[in-house]
């Protein structure tokens, strides 16, 4: 099947790739329709790795995945061929203790798409466990499926922090994932997002989302509008999707004595934890990876119109110019938010 294989570092190829992959009494077989460009996805391509996972043959790339059903195993009964779906890249080994404890996003074991040495979904088609399956509303565009994925990592970060209706947040990073976090944060009952980021473009963006207050942290000073929109208290919520340290640095400034931040972003090198200042405010600390249980709630919010991805959804490009896709992200304009692939019907 021809796929988008990452060869190496710096080295991409459009071309036919053998998969092996049989069809499971559980398993569906899946036609992608739009692959999302996730920043791990390239980071892959520049880097060659990420911490422990590194790239040492060719990896098809792509996880973030909505495509139609084709074939489905024996013992299949929830689908059938035609079913437009979206699909969780993540399949966690079901007898390990983390998914019996319902934490399947931990489980050390997972394989997930294109995650060394897991091929990704840049490809005609691909087999699935029906379990990490999803039926697509017939309202919701491929486009907006694929929008799930990162979509749940932002609802993942909201429920972990318990959001309460009337919350003040704080997104810092207006990034595709600062971007869906405000989206949650909405959906869950923040009042209002304060969002932080150095590109004009995309804190234009952010603030057409809702009641968002961008703040150009090149001319601006995070805390003190923090402090203005809180009455000097704080914010009840931080989100940090940045993963830059210097910003991460200034969490426990700017949350509310008693409240919550989420680390969401992943930064690439340790960064300093002032623990006084938690200490002092009692600040409860929410580390976030990937999501689990949250597919259906995301697709349902889309599906209600309580979230809208579609204006994240800033440049589209043909499968067969994947690898011009894969270089316009890799040197984003501000303006851009998330890139997507049509495949060929």
């Amino acid at each position: 099947m021809e796929a988008l294989v990452l060869e190496r570092k710096d080295e991409l190829s459009l071309r036919d790739i053998s998969v092996a992959e049989t069809l499971g009494p559980r398993d569906l077989r899946i036609a992608l329709r739009t692959v999302g460009v996730c920043g791990s996805d390239v980071h892959y391509y520049t880097h060659g790795a990420i911490g422990p996972f590194v790239v040492k043959e060719p990896m098809i790339l792509g996880h973030e995945a909505a495509g139609q059903v084709v074939e489905v195993g024996s013992a299949v009964w929830e689908f059938k061929a035609g079913d437009r779906v979206c699909m969780e890249p993540g399949i966690p080994d079901p007898a390990s203790r983390a998914t019996r404890l319902g934490k399947y996003n931990l489980d050390p074991s997972v394989r997930f798409w294109a995650t060394p040495p897991v091929h990704g979904v840049l490809r005609p088609t691909v087999v699935h466990p029906a379990d990490f399956t999803f039926k697509l509303p017939d309202h919701i565009s491929y486009a907006e499926g694929a929008m799930v994925e990162p979509l749940a990592v932002g609802v993942h970060a909201a429920t972990k922090v318990q959001v309460q209706p009337g919350d003040l947040a704080v997104v810092i990073g207006a990034g595709p994932i600062g971007m869906v976090t405000i989206l949650a944060a909405l959906a869950a009952g923040c009042s209002r997002v304060i969002v932080s980021d150095i590109h004009e473009p995309k804190l234009a963006l952010a603030r057409s989302l809702g009641p968002v207050i961008p703040v150009n942290v090149r001319n601006q000073n995070l805390l003190d509008v923090v402090k203005r929109e809180s009455d000097d208290w704080g914010a009840d919520v931080i989100f940090e999707c940045s993963g830059y340290p210097p910003a991460m640095a200034q969490i426990f400034d700017l949350v509310c004595p008693g409240g919550k931040v989420a680390l969401v972003g992943i930064p690439l090198e340790p960064f300093p934890f002032d623990v006084s200042k938690a200490q002092v405010k009692e600040a409860r600390v929410e580390s976030i990876f990937r999501y689990a249980h949250v597919y259906p709630r995301a697709i349902a919010m889309i599906a209600s119109g309580k979230i809208d991805v579609k204006p994240l959804i800033t440049d589209r490009f043909a499968f067969k110019d994947s690898i011009e896709a894969f270089d316009f992200a890799k040197a984003m304009p501000p303006a851009s938010v998330k890139v997507q692939i049509d495949m060929p019907m």
